[in-house]
């Protein structure tokens, strides 16, 4: 049995002591991994402070432990034992104290593993079973943020994790068989929950093409994405004007195939070589960092480029940093005329909900046109996907998915409690 984390910070520090999973051993021993964020973080941490709680540092998921912990407490009662009806009611109440995005594992000593998803369904979250390696007659089970990785262990996807919903999975004895084979449900908030609104930008950016997300196989949606891009180059009269398709590597390269392939007879070339041995350069510290890390990371090949009209084809455009060094390695690799487009629309507001994007004064879109984009990316034009075209690209593919969390793109949270004063707040 084994819980573990592999993201990034994205609240508190990128100290050590933050890493995860994170662990408590009062009422119980448990340890907890968390994707996303809590947007009330802050009153809730003064809320376990005033009831002598103890919180070592500033990150948003001990205090969603420590949350949990109290709740775990109370449902214990006199009891004093830790059975599934503490971890149910525990979650429960949790879950109605957390707000924001949130997908979490926790490890609960002499009780199983229970994952719980926030009643929004922003961030994902999934889990599968395979028969058990250890335990004859017995099943294993995994929960896991995107199915590629329930796939790649030999697991069977079972489903995505709900909105609201906990998935508890318990030892088996097979003295004492179960008829639950040791996997429990339980729906902790519906009408709490006013819509179903994963995140776009997953399918956009983070998610692998392989990774079947809320029953939409990512790779899919990206191609339908890249359709869309090329419609918009027709529209927009730019079609005409290119000679080859390049994309800036890797997450876009299935949308940058599927519009080259939708232009027809416009070349789909990887002119941008990758070094594989270089990180995101978007979470790099500083534009300084990003700029050098660009450099680093991509190679043009200037014997594809010399005299031809390149239309990138990016995932995203967010300082613009990274696009606006790729366009100048492009000139001086000898393209004549370099469009750069974008597979999600402009990007304009924060991320709240988990994904670490700068204040809106620092995004490319703030307060800038498409043409002032393309002027300071040094680029001929500049093209960006239709919020709607994004949204109807994941719809295709499943269409009882109705709404999104997109507040990058249109500034609308979701969870009702992020306006100014909550960025005011966040600011200082």
């Amino acid at each position: 049995v084994g819980i573990g984390h592999v993201r990034y910070p994205t609240a508190g520090t990128a100290s050590a002591h933050e890493a995860q999973p994170m662990y408590n051993s009062y009422p119980c021993g448990m340890a907890l991994a968390h994707n996303g964020n809590l947007t009330n973080a802050q009153q809730l941490a003064e809320q376990l402070v005033s009831g002598l709680r103890h919180l070592n540092t500033s990150s948003d998921s001990e205090t969603l432990l420590g949350v949990l912990a109290a709740e775990m407490q109370a449902a214990l009662g006199h009891s004093g034992k830790v059975d599934v009806g503490v971890v149910v009611q525990a979650v429960t109440e949790t879950m109605k104290k957390c707000r924001g995005g949130y997908a979490v594992s926790v490890l609960i000593h002499d009780v199983g593993v229970v994952s719980f998803r926030d009643p929004w369904g922003i961030r994902p979250l999934c889990y599968g079973s395979r028969t058990s390696h250890s335990l004859p007659e017995g099943v294993d089970y995994i929960a896991a943020s995107e199915s590629v990785a329930i796939d790649v262990l030999g697991f069977d996807m079972i489903s995505d994790v709900a909105p609201g919903e906990m998935v508890l999975t318990v030892p088996m004895d097979p003295s004492h068989p179960r008829q639950d084979c040791g996997l429990i449900l339980h729906q902790c908030q519906t009408a709490a929950a006013s819509l179903f609104a994963p995140c776009l930008f997953e399918y956009v950016y983070f998610a692998r093409p392989d990774s079947v997300m809320n029953g939409v196989l990512v790779h899919e949606s990206r191609e339908k994405m890249g359709q869309k891009m090329a419609a918009a180059l027709h529209l927009h009269g730019l079609a005409s004007q290119i000679d080859m398709v390049v994309p800036v590597p890797e997450t876009s390269c299935v949308g940058a195939f599927a519009c080259a392939k939708a232009l027809h007879n416009v070349p789909y070339v990887e002119a941008l070589v990758k070094n594989r041995y270089v990180g995101r350069t978007f979470i790099m510290p500083g534009q300084e960092a990003r700029r050098k890390g660009v450099r680093l990371k991509l190679h043009p090949m200037k014997q594809y480029m010399e005299g031809k009209s390149v239309l990138l084809v990016d995932d995203s455009i967010v300082r613009g940093t990274t696009a606006k060094e790729i366009v100048r390695m492009c000139r001086e690799a000898g393209a004549v005329k370099v469009f750069f487009a974008s597979i999600s629309p402009q990007i304009k507001f924060p991320n709240v909900y988990g994904i670490d994007l700068p204040s809106r004064k620092e995004l490319l879109a703030f307060e800038r046109t498409d043409e002032q984009m393309a002027e300071y990316l040094g680029a001929d034009a500049v093209l960006f996907e239709t919020l709607a075209d994004l949204q109807d690209s994941i719809k295709e593919c499943n269409p009882q998915l109705q709404n999104f969390e997109a507040s990058v793109f249109c500034g609308e949270y979701v969870t009702g409690d992020v306006d100014d004063e909550y960025f005011q707040t966040l600011n200082r």
